[in-house]
């Protein structure tokens, strides 16, 4: 059986890694409002007790990570100065810092138990292509949660514990009308070669791959999910 915590799985991308992962010999915990353990990463004491009920439901022992959790709010550079602080230091402890902190907890869980274990890391195209001026913040967070996907695979490999990230473009996460018209619709789709956005489905099966199947030479790798909307 191997026991998994996944953040985020109330909806979207999330909840469709739950479905994909939704077998015999996976024990799987989620976190969320709608799902799961509850747990705002906006609070510093959340992600250390989140560890600690999964574990407990998960009679002691989670073999695979898997950071999902996240937030993608606008931060204009002409707000407020305090204001802007503010929601760049809130995106950053959602997005990074409590993903950092579960990897942390992750590493030295395994290190104890001299078990091995897995890390996938959900970041974003974001991270090397950045994303609008209103998102600094959050192309920064994603762009750090690959560069310590990196340094855990390079860091851990000897010990069997391996780092995988995967760089979603525009996910199909609500309604197809409403998603694409807030986000420049015709505009949104010609910056994407194969016509469309992912779906939620699509993202699930990396993640799927990573969690259970990849081999381990492949530590430290990042999948792109983004239609070749940008290619590295």
């Amino acid at each position: 059986m191997t026991n998994i915590l996944l953040t985020g799985s109330s909806r979207g991308i999330g909840a469709a890694i739950a479905e994909a992962l939704d077998r015999p010999d996976v024990a799987i915990i989620g976190h969320g409002t709608a799902s799961g353990i509850r747990a705002d990463f906006s609070e510093p004491a959340a992600p250390r007790a989140l560890w600690a009920a999964a574990l407990d439901q998960l009679d002691g022992r989670i073999d695979v990570l898997i950071n999902n959790a996240g937030v993608f709010e606008p931060n204009p550079v002409d707000s407020p100065h305090d204001e802007w602080v503010a929601e760049w230091e809130r995106t950053m402890r959602i997005n990074l810092t409590a993903s950092a902190e579960l990897c942390r907890l992750a590493v030295t869980h395994w290190q104890a138990r001299q078990s091995g274990g897995r890390i996938v890391n959900i970041a974003s195209r974001a991270a090397y292509r950045g994303d609008s001026p209103a998102h600094w913040h959050y192309a920064a967070s994603k762009a750090g949660m690959v560069a310590m996907t990196k340094s855990i695979a390079r860091g851990y490999a000897a010990e069997g514990i391996l780092a995988f990230a995967i760089c979603p473009g525009f996910t199909m996460t609500g309604m197809a009308e409403d998603y694409l018209a807030s986000r420049g619709g015709d505009k949104l789709l010609a910056d994407i070669p194969l016509g469309r956005v992912a779906s939620p489905g699509e993202v699930a099966t990396a993640a799927k791959f990573l969690a259970l199947e990849a081999p381990p030479s492949m530590t430290g790798g990042v999948i792109d999910v983004n239609g070749a909307s940008y290619v590295r």
